[in-house]
């Protein structure tokens, strides 16, 4: 398995268009007319509507097509996206926290998917607030209460972030304060609006995010360690695929990138009338060199 750890620089909207001629003769974007028909066969990703999450699976959504699969997209909850490669109505997703995130849903499904590793490492969970609030510690909350409206702007219910963020209530006692739950882009709707009026806010938040390139933010102190420690986003199979299509197998066991790479691909996500699908596709097409080792050395 080949997986990189390297940092690289980003590239702007415009370089990526300056690039897209050259890279089209590359491996990566040669695609024949009969490839361009899916010819290779069907392919299902599972994943969870998270900005990080988006990113990845269209991005590898783009290199399986540019290899000449059809490729289907299936948004469900965090524990739907477990259960959907395990029963074979998925063929992998590329979106599994791990070890405390997705924890839970990993217990359960274990025996029946299979870990192809690391794919991004360096992520952290945590609650954050504008890096000018007074707020440091998530101890320190229950003293500002009035400040952040006695409340935690949170994302979907069944999240593993948002199972940590109920047990971080609890253990640290912080029965008056309330965790509204919705989505990541309610959650960034609300902290937009609070930043804007330079007002206090406390969300559930995560890294890589696009909103740590947006706006200065901090993460709260969790001396309880609740929310775990460093994390990483693990690759998930079904059971029979390396069997069923080697290729794409190994396409999903060879994807890894860096927090730079999905921050550069959710950062232009957010540009108006972004297509998160077009995006992938010109981060593929800018990034040969990173995308031809994801592809085995038949495809190359």
């Amino acid at each position: 398995m080949n997986k990189q750890g390297t940092s690289r620089s980003h590239l702007t909207i415009t370089a990526k268009a300056l690039l897209l001629g050259a890279a089209m003769s590359s491996s990566v974007v040669g695609v024949s007319a009969a490839h361009a028909a899916g010819d290779k066969g069907d392919v299902t990703l599972a994943y969870v509507e998270w900005s990080s999450e988006v990113a990845s699976t269209n991005v590898v959504k783009a290199v399986l097509e540019a290899q000449g699969y059809n490729v289907e997209l299936k948004a469900l909850s965090a524990a739907a996206m477990f259960q959907a490669v395990a029963f074979g109505d998925a063929d992998g997703m590329v979106g599994a926290w791990l070890p405390t995130t997705h924890e839970d849903y990993m217990a359960k499904v274990g025996p029946k998917v299979e870990d192809l590793g690391v794919n991004l490492e360096g992520t952290k969970l945590g609650l954050v607030v504008p890096a000018y609030s007074k707020l440091e510690s998530i101890e320190d909350i229950t003293s500002h209460a009035d400040e952040i409206d006695e409340r935690i702007v949170g994302i979907e219910p069944g999240a593993g972030l948002t199972r940590l963020t109920e047990q971080v209530l609890e253990d640290y006692d912080l029965e008056d304060i309330d965790l509204t739950t919705g989505s990541g882009a309610t959650m960034t709707a609300a902290l937009s609006n609070a930043i804007k009026g330079e007002r206090d806010i406390v969300v559930t938040g995560w890294t890589p995010h696009w909103m740590f390139a947006r706006w200065d933010l901090k993460y709260l102190e969790d001396p309880k360690g609740v929310y775990g420690g460093a994390e990483e986003i693990h690759t998930l199979a079904r059971k029979g695929l390396k069997e069923d299509m080697p290729e794409v197998y190994a396409i999903l066991d060879n994807f890894a990138w860096t927090p730079a790479d999905m921050g550069e691909v959710m950062l232009n996500n957010q540009e108006d009338d972004a297509d998160p699908y077009e995006t992938a596709k010109a981060w593929v097409e800018s990034h040969p060199d990173i995308v031809n080792e994801w592809l085995p050395a038949t495809a190359q």
